[in-house]
């Protein structure tokens, strides 16, 4: 069975855009691959974090991917800094890595162009990226588009350590869905929807209440034209609230046009509304079930000890390799 890899950093609140653009597909994807789930934290930190929220979000992580469906017996779930193996093997990737190409990093451009301060970490989190895949020789890595080019960092880290020292690392592979891969802020249609985000007026949270659901959606930025169809470039809004609809729904965005092409955008809203507010709430429901249960305890425990076991040996190989530690083989 091939193994696939996947994890959602806790620096914000989980959104709608988390649970299509990555949630569902881990749901869809559990019965045909080896499935590994992380909570990157490691991450999070390159920017300054409140240790009191980040551990609040990292356990509220773990029960919503719960909650959304994903099952403990069929994905390995575990918390990156629970395995030290990943900040190893992230330095030795490191010494292996060009400034050149760790510095054309589109998501670091971009994130270093609003801070004025950044820290290193920001620049080398791509290659702990390229650990945390690498350390478990992961077939398949499911990113959204803007993530495409770290999973080729580590497929290039992989390729030259492996002609360096001989076959090591397996070749990972992107895995981006056909739709619902990017859903977009409802506030400004043409930038992706953030946990990150530090306003969250056009992004939907996964614990927002009905009330606020609705009112985000009806506030949700269109055009001024009166058609519902979808044209990404030109009608970017309503583009987005049919992508919504058609996840949820399970249908096609060809369906999702057919089933609209009559509606004016207020009814639109409406509907895309209804089909959020009736998937979150089933969620939250879950989720206050086991947000403060031993059950997550259990389970990141179960993770933990797998997790490491694999690392721990995927390491060895590699210091061998490269000539570090006492003796070669031990």
């Amino acid at each position: 069975m091939k193994r696939i890899l996947t994890g959602l950093k806790p620096s914000g609140e989980l959104t709608l855009g988390s649970l299509i653009g990555g949630i569902m597909g881990t749901i869809e994807r559990q019965n045909a691959y080896e499935s590994f789930i992380f909570v990157p934290d490691l991450h999070a930190i390159t920017v300054r974090q409140d240790s009191k929220l980040l551990r609040e979000r990292i356990r509220k992580n773990v029960a919503l991917y719960l909650a959304c469906g994903v099952d403990p017996d069929k994905n390995i779930i575990y918390l990156q800094s629970e395995n030290l193996y990943h900040a190893n093997l992230s330095w030795v990737l490191e010494c292996n890595t060009y400034m050149g190409e760790a510095s054309r990093m589109t998501q670091y451009k971009d994130k270093a162009s609003k801070k004025e301060n950044v820290t290193v970490g920001l620049f080398t989190y791509p290659i702990l990226m390229a650990a945390d895949i690498l350390l478990y020789d992961a077939d398949y890595v499911p990113v959204g588009i803007d993530q495409k080019q770290h999973v080729e960092l580590a497929r290039n880290i992989a390729e030259r350590f492996n002609k360096t020292y001989g076959d090591t690392f397996k070749i990972p592979e992107p895995l981006i869905p056909e739709m619902g891969a990017k859903i977009m802020d409802l506030q400004e249609p043409t930038k992706k929807m953030s946990k990150s985000d530090d306003s969250y007026k056009g992004v939907i949270l996964l614990l927002d209440d009905a009330k606020t659901i609705r009112k985000k959606i009806m506030s949700a930025v269109t055009d001024s034209d009166t058609k519902v169809y979808y044209d990404p470039i030109n009608k970017p809004g309503i583009a987005n609230l049919l992508t919504i609809y058609s996840c949820l729904k399970h249908i096609s965005i060809s369906q999702t046009e057919e089933y609209f092409k009559e509606y004016n955008y207020g009814a639109l809203k409406k509907e895309v509304a209804d089909i959020v507010v009736e998937t979150l709430s089933d969620i939250q429901k879950k989720y206050n079930e086991l947000i403060d249960s031993a059950e997550i305890d259990k389970i990141l425990d179960r993770g933990r000890e797998i997790t490491n076991k694999i690392a721990e040996k995927k390491v060895k190989e590699v210091f061998d390799k490269i000539g570090l530690g006492r003796r070669v083989g031990k």
